[in-house]
Order: structure tokens, then sequence, then C-alpha cells
């Protein structure tokens, strides 16, 4: 396995092309730098601050159960290799591949920028969901607190929130989760895809370790808040074996609900993949894309609303099986059985010219 095969700490070493790009570059030894295998490549993260227009983005896919999500960043230093967000640094004419792991972007105004919206007359309180497309509690959350923000602004204001993550570093923000636990204000959805530290640690390199994920379920059930698990994704013969596991020791940590989500292999995500199984589970590569393949009408994907997200076939079939036994036998809901509180909203309240001199 040469150095360019993997990186360490990263999920993938390759850089395919934006699919936007009208240029492609292909890098070729000319002999001055010696053998490109041997060449260092610079892995370091890069961070841009960027200054969000608009924060809230409305759903409308009927295979989704989210009104409304926000997304603290762009770019996800997690660098799952099966990422479906990696195909949006497309449209920063970056790549999907190495880019998407090491070139990101912090919307520093989001908190403020989300007080804006929700204080105008005709906003309509829903559900917002962070991390729909990168995880808000990536590592460089410990840096800007973005979504602690964002959060101090939805407790503020009594606003519902759900939130899908991966890392244990939402602990952090207990004080305000259980603040908005009390009113039924509050959802976390803790994504567990294996419960092999080794395959998650080449999957998923930058993400809390499985263990260290139910111990994150255990410590906000704990504290009063609503928790379910995501076992998301599944993978055929890579982590679909963990499937009855991951869901009874979630449980038994206190999860109250669980899904969970087939691979999905939109666009370049697709080649990113078959690099990663073809580095690190040569052995099965072809045997894994081909059950994907039966699953996804012979293709690598299929986008089309209701089998997306699960799947058809025989395979998906089992899996739909096997999750529902384990579901009943342990009394696990269905994340859409009890919606978040609405009602108790307060839209921000908006500076007056004389302040509060005249206020009681």
């Amino acid at each position: 396995m040469s150095q360019q095969d993997f990186i360490k700490g990263r999920g993938t070493a390759i850089q395919p092309n934006a699919r936007f790009e009208s240029t492609h570059t292909e890098a070729q030894d000319d002999g001055w730098i010696g053998d490109l295998e041997e060449t260092p490549q610079i892995t370091r993260t890069h961070i841009t601050e960027e200054r969000a227009r608009s924060i809230i983005s409305h759903n409308s896919s009927p295979d989704v159960p989210i009104d409304a999500s926000l997304n603290p960043y762009r770019g996800c230093e997690h660098g799952c290799s099966y990422c479906f967000a990696r195909p949006t640094h497309a449209y920063l004419n970056l790549s999907p591949g190495l880019d998407f792991e090491t070139k990101l972007f912090a919307k520093t105004n989001a908190a403020a920028v989300l007080e804006a919206e929700l204080a105008k007359p005709s906003y309509r309180c829903v559900t917002i969901t962070l991390g729909t497309n990168t995880d808000p509690y990536q590592p460089i959350e410990r840096r800007y607190a973005i979504t602690r923000q964002v959060l101090e602004v939805l407790a503020r204001t009594r606003h519902p929130v759900a939130i899908i993550t991966k890392n244990a570093l939402i602990e952090r923000d207990l004080d305000l989760l259980v603040d908005l636990a009390r009113d039924n204000l509050v959802r976390v959805m803790v994504s567990i895809t294996t419960l092999d530290n080794r395959l998650s640690s080449k999957l998923e390199p930058r993400a809390s370790a499985p263990h260290r994920r139910i111990e994150t379920v255990r410590a906000l059930s704990a504290a009063g808040v609503s928790v379910s698990v995501l076992v998301a994704p599944v993978i055929p013969m890579i982590t679909d074996r963990f499937l009855e596991e991951i869901l009874q020791r979630s449980h038994a940590a206190g999860a109250q609900s669980a899904g969970y989500v087939l691979i999905r292999l939109p666009h370049e995500v697709k080649d990113i993949f078959r690099d990663w199984l073809r580095v690190h589970f040569p052995d099965r590569a072809e045997h894994v894309m081909s059950l994907i393949q039966q699953m996804r009408g012979g293709r690598d994907y299929d986008a089309r609303f209701g089998t997306r997200m699960k799947g058809e076939g025989v395979f998906a079939d089992l899996l739909k099986a096997r999750f529902a036994r384990m579901q009943r036998q342990l009394g696990l809901g269905l994340r859409s059985e009890n919606p978040l509180n609405t009602s108790l909203f307060q839209p921000p309240r908006k500076l007056q010219p004389q302040g509060d001199l005249f206020a009681r």
C-alpha cells in the first residue's frame, strides 16, 4: 500500500474532480521532485471563515422527516468515506474527496442570521434540525462554538431543535440541552455505524469512537434529553453485522427510538467509496458493490424518493426485517412518534431606536 493509498486520520487520499469544473488537472512526475508516491501530502485542516446571508434551509423530500435544517459548517473533518454530503463541495469548485475533509468553511455569523430570520413576521415555527449535511459537532466546533451559539438562540426563543451527530462533543452543551428538554424542545440522534473501533478509525477517522458514542447516549438520556440512535449508514458485508448489537447497546444506554439508513453513493461518493474498499477491503470490494447494486436497481445509487433511504430487493428486505424484529423486541419507537413542542416559540424582540428606556 503506497502513501497515496492511505493517509492516517483521513477518510480518503484521492481528489476526484468536482463535476462542475471546466478544467481538470492530473499530477505527473516530471523528474524534479522524485517519485510521486514518496511525495508528502499536505493534509492539514484549513478553515475559511464566511458570512452567511441566510441560514435556515427547508426540506421538500417526502422520505426525510425534516422540515427545516441548519448547518453551521461546510465540509466535515470527520472524514467519513461514505458521506453523502461530499458532493456539495463541488459547488465550491473543490473536490468532494480530500478537500471535503480538509478545506472547511465556518459560518461565523450563523447565530446572528438565525436570530434575524426567527424575528421575521412571516416566520412559522417548525423543528430545525442541526447536522443534516455536515456534523455540527465536528472537531472545529471546539474552536468556533458556532453550534453552541445557535443553541443559545434557540433556547432563548424556546424553539424546538433536533440534532444529528456522531461526536461526544455534544456533551459540552448539556446545560442548554437539559433546559430545552424540560419543555420537549430537543431530540438528539446519535449516529452509530459500527462497534469495531479499528473499523471506525478507517471508515470515519475523526468521529468519536463507537463506545464513546454509546456513552454519549447514556449521558444524554441520564440528563433527561430524548435520544434516538441512527444505525447509519448500513454497509452490506462491512457494518450490517452490527445492526442488532448497536440497537441492543443503545437501548440499554437509554435510547428511546431508532432508525437506520442504507449507504448512499451519489455523484462522486461512489468513486471515493470504491477506492476506500480497494484500500481497506480488497478481498470483498466487488462483493460489497454487487450487494449495493442489487439494492439500487443495478446501479451504484438510486435517488428515487421512497427507495433511496432503504433500498429494495432481497438484501434490503432482510435488513428491514432484522431492524423491525429488534425494534419490537426492545420496544424502540420511531423518531416521528413524539413531535417536539412548537407552541412555546417566542420570536426575538427587535431592538427599538430608544432601547428599553420606557420598558417596565
